[in-house]
């Protein structure tokens, strides 16, 4: 099929290069120059694992292009919209320019027949104003809401085998043409769900909104574990055991970010009020003030355990990113609490093996360093606040030799705190006694 995808940015890079590896001719469409350049020299714009090969692979069998120009996806069947949805300059609720201007520079080019496809992540209700939007402008094409799932750090295999594929439609012919999208996919028994436009839209916030909620529930624990002496991982691992709750997500630690949870429980909870259904997800506000309590809470640890001040005190700060395997620093508790030491007179050095110019793009006060070496060189303390591989699996012993003194703040809760403190290391975790 010829496809378009309009918007290149983290989800429609990933987007336009499955659909080339999928056998469609696709172009990528997308206003920044610089970003299509690297695209069309097969190179991503930000990391994410085996995305680049991928690219290649696209460019290479000539099925993918790239392009800032829209007319040049004027013959495409299906166009796919994977523009951002950010957060409102001062307040809650989601952005919507991109996503209408999107459809609405579509309006002009997209064929009676052809369908629109969000991807993007919107309030619901979104995709009913957009048909209403592009009938205004006169165009006949269909509309689909097709919602992404994916994990960054696994963008690829999520998109080429996902664990379901959900339609948003209101014409059967869009479901004929996703499909053949998908036909592929669907070919290796990958679930298919069918809904309307509404159930499709609160199918992804709705998910974001439950992975938000387990991950909170459990750092609410921690909260009490601290003041009981309990020890959360071992909660965690013991709750686990029940196959109604599960094991995934019920990580206690630093608490979650990234471009997409943080934004989308605020989003959801605004249209929630916008819908004078308020009450029904008032419990999400809390969840967001657990999760920013627990960057808080890592900071107190690094003042206590310096007796009581951090000023001009040497602490390493492991990690930048939101999450390993990926470069993606924004709403990044790893980033806010290297800021947040910064801000109390700490000599902070920070490193991360991907997250360092977008950390520094966002926080260039701070003083970075490639190596975890350099970083805890005669430092104070060490705060190891995104779980890296790297940093998982480095030896406690050579960390002590590296420092002035031993002690490190576990905010992921992914080391053993037997090994670091039979290394003689002075170690706390987050939720740990």
């Amino acid at each position: 099929m010829e496809i378009s995808v309009v918007g290149c940015g983290y989800l429609g890079a990933v987007h336009a290069a499955a659909m080339a590896e999928l056998g469609h001719r696709v172009v990528g469409v997308d206003t920044d120059a610089a970003k299509i350049a690297k695209l069309t020299a097969g190179t991503a714009p930000f990391f994410e694992p085996g995305l680049d090969e991928l690219l290649r692979a696209g460019i290479d069998s000539g099925r993918l292009r790239f392009t800032t120009d829209l007319a040049e996806a004027a013959g495409a069947e299906v166009h796919f919209v994977a523009v951002g949805t950010p957060q409102l300059p001062g307040a809650d609720g989601a952005d919507l320019r991109f996503v209408n201007g999107a459809f609405d520079a579509l309006a002009a080019v997209a064929s009676a027949g052809s369908l629109i496809v969000g991807k993007s992540t919107v309030p619901v209700g979104t995709a009913a104003d957009l048909v209403g939007r592009l009938r205004q402008a006169g165009s006949a094409a269909l509309v689909a809401w097709n919602p992404e799932f994916l994990r960054e750090g696994f963008a690829v295999a999520d998109t080429l085998t996902p664990d379901r594929l959900v339609y948003g439609v209101d014409d059967p012919r869009s479901t004929d043409l996703l499909d053949r999208v998908y036909a592929a996919v669907l070919e290796r028994g990958t679930p298919r769900i069918v809904t309307d436009f509404a159930t499709a839209e609160l199918v992804k916030t709705a998910a974001n909104a439950f992975l938000a909620t387990k991950i909170s529930f459990i750092n609410a624990m921690a909260e009490i574990a601290e003041a009981t002496g309990a020890d959360v991982t071992t909660l965690a691992d013991a709750m686990g055991h029940d196959a109604r709750i599960g094991r995934r997500f019920l990580n206690a630690g630093i608490g979650f970010g990234g471009g997409c949870l943080p934004k989308d429980i605020r989003a959801f909870t605004a249209r929630a009020e916008e819908l004078g259904r308020a009450e029904s997800v008032a419990f999400l506000r809390q969840v967001d003030a657990i999760n920013l309590r627990r960057r808080e809470r890592a900071v107190e640890l690094a003042v206590e355990m310096l007796g009581g001040s951090v000023y001009e005190r040497r602490i390493a700060v492991l990690g930048l990113t939101f999450k390993p395997d990926s470069d993606d620093t924004r709403d990044s508790p790893a980033l806010d609490v290297a800021a947040r030491l910064h801000g109390l007179g700490a000599l902070v050095r920070a490193t991360d093996p991907h997250g360092i110019a977008n950390a520094r793009l966002r926080h260039p006060q701070l003083d970075y360093v490639e190596a975890a070496e350099a970083a805890l060189r005669d430092a104070d303390l060490a705060v190891l606040v995104t779980e890296w591989r790297e940093y998982r699996d480095l030896e406690p012993a050579a960390v002590a030799a590296l420092m002035a003194e031993p002690r490190i703040i576990d905010a992921r809760n992914v080391l053993d705190p037997a090994a670091w403190r039979a290394a003689g290391f002075a170690y706390r975790g987050l939720g740990r006694s």
